[in-house]
C-alpha cells in the first residue's frame, strides 16, 4: 500500500477531528505515521523512499500518510511544525509522538515495532 497524501479534511475524517474534540481520539483502524514534508526539502526526499518501503512492509498493520506543509498550513500549525521532515507516530492507544529530522530506516523500524505494531 503506497503512502497516501493527506489534507486537513482527510486528517479530520481518518485520524482526529481537532475541530470538534479536545482530547486526542485516534479514529484509525491501524496505527499511523504522518510525514510532514515539502517538495523542496532535501532530507524529505531522502526519507520518502524509505517510508514507501515501510508502507509496503507493514501494509496491513500500519498506514503512512504524507502532509505537504506548503499546501496544508493549517495542519502544520496545529502540530507546530517548525522543521521538516517531521514525523508523527500514532499508536492505537495513547498519545502520538513527534520526531523531527530525517530518520534512518533502522530507527523508523525500531519505533514502528516498539511503539506502533506490537506483535
Amino acid at each position: 500500500m503506497p503512502t497516501e497524501k493527506m489534507t486537513s479534511e482527510t486528517f479530520r475524517n481518518k485520524v482526529f477531528d481537532y475541530t470538534t474534540e479536545r482530547e486526542w481520539n485516534f479514529k484509525g483502524e491501524v496505527p499511523a505515521i504522518i510525514d510532514f514534508y515539502a517538495d523542496w526539502c532535501g532530507p524529505c526526499k531522502m526519507v520518502a523512499p524509505i517510508l514507501e518501503e515501510l508502507s509496503n512492509e507493514y501494509k496491513d498493520k500500519l498506514i503512512i500518510y504524507k502532509v505537504d506543509t506548503e499546501q496544508e498550513r493549517e495542519l502544520s500549525s496545529i502540530f507546530g511544525i517548525r522543521s521538516i521532515p517531521s514525523i508523527l507516530f500514532i499508536p492505537m492507544e495513547g498519545q502520538p509522538m513527534m520526531q523531527a529530522g530525517a530518520l534512518p530506516k533502522s530507527v523508523l523500524k525500531n519505533i514502528i515495532e516498539g511503539e506502533l505494531v506490537k506483535n
